[in-house]
Parts: C-alpha cells; sequence; structure tokens
C-alpha cells in the first residue's frame, strides 16, 4: 500500500506543479507588454550614395523623384568595382518590396540575379515614354528598361506590376 500511495503523492505533485506553471505563464502573457505588430520599417537617405554613383558609374544613374512618403528607402549601395552596380531598395505604401538595380554587367547575367530568375513574359510597356519590358518569377516581378547601351536598368521587388510602375513612372536619371 506504501507503493501505492507514494505514486499517487507523485502524480498530484506533478499535476499542481504543471497547474501554477500554466498560471504563471498565463499571468506574464496577460500582463507583460508584448506587441505583434510588424516593426517600423526604418528609412536611409542616399542622397550621398546617388551623388557619388552618379560621378562614378559610366551610365546614367536612377533614382525616383516625387514619390510619396509612404515609399521609404531601406537599403543603397554602389559597387563600382562589381560592374558599377546600382542598388536602391524600398518599402512600397502597401507593405511590398521594390528595388531599382543597375550594371554594366552582361545583360542575361544581371538580369537573371537582379529579377532573382524571373522570366521575360514578351509583354512590353510604355511607362514615361519608355519600353518596359515585363518579367515574372516565383519570387520577384520585374520591368526591364528596354533601349539602353552599355548598362540594364531594371525595377524589381515582390510588389505588384502597378507598384513597379509607379517606381519605374518615378525615376530620373538627373
Amino acid at each position: 500500500m506504501a507503493g501505492k500511495n507514494g505514486k499517487q503523492k507523485t502524480a498530484r505533485d506533478m499535476i499542481l506543479s504543471m497547474g501554477v506553471i500554466v498560471l504563471v505563464a498565463g499571468f506574464v502573457y496577460l500582463f507583460i507588454p508584448h506587441d505583434d505588430s510588424a516593426p517600423d520599417v526604418k528609412a536611409v537617405d542616399y542622397r550621398v550614395e546617388l551623388l557619388t554613383a552618379r560621378r562614378a558609374a559610366s551610365y546614367p544613374v536612377a533614382a525616383p523623384q516625387g514619390l510619396p512618403d509612404a515609399w521609404k528607402a531601406t537599403s543603397v549601395r554602389f559597387r563600382g568595382d562589381e560592374f558599377d552596380a546600382w542598388h536602391l531598395g524600398f518599402h512600397d505604401p502597401e507593405g511590398e518590396y521594390v528595388a531599382v538595380e543597375q550594371s554594366t554587367q552582361r545583360r542575361p547575367v544581371f538580369l537573371d540575379e537582379a529579377t532573382q530568375g524571373a522570366r521575360e513574359t514578351g509583354k512590353t510597356e510604355k511607362i514615361a515614354g519608355e519600353t518596359w519590358t515585363r518579367y515574372e518569377g516565383g519570387r520577384y516581378d520585374a520591368l526591364v528598361l528596354e533601349g539602353t547601351k552599355g548598362s540594364t536598368t531594371v525595377v524589381t521587388g515582390t510588389a505588384s506590376f502597378a507598384q513597379l510602375a509607379k517606381m519605374a513612372e518615378a525615376l530620373r536619371t538627373k
């Protein structure tokens, strides 16, 4: 009988301990503040890098002008030693990613990298008087500027084609 009583006591103690742990966890969850919302996107100032890129690059470097404040620049870099590669990333008003990519790298290689493997659809559209070709992919979609010599310009990201077109329309080289 002693063994049976000891096992019952052990099981009861374990259940009581679990109850205390659940109560403490519930208390912590209810009374300690927690924020489940997405973190604020930190905007970066890209003006200095843009001026540097425009002085150093062998092609006209593009950046948007006149976009609403809801578009936030989140990343910027110019790599003169890597095919004059220009990158400017944005968080659009819908929470999606949009990037401007430019480079003197061989076009097929650069397009594959910049668009994350997206493929040409054969569809083109006129945006701000320029012809852009649509690319669709599993991760990114893209618009690729046609008719440029010596460099390739791509607007790419997870955003819709409408948002990509807004970025393409806002691009200026001076």
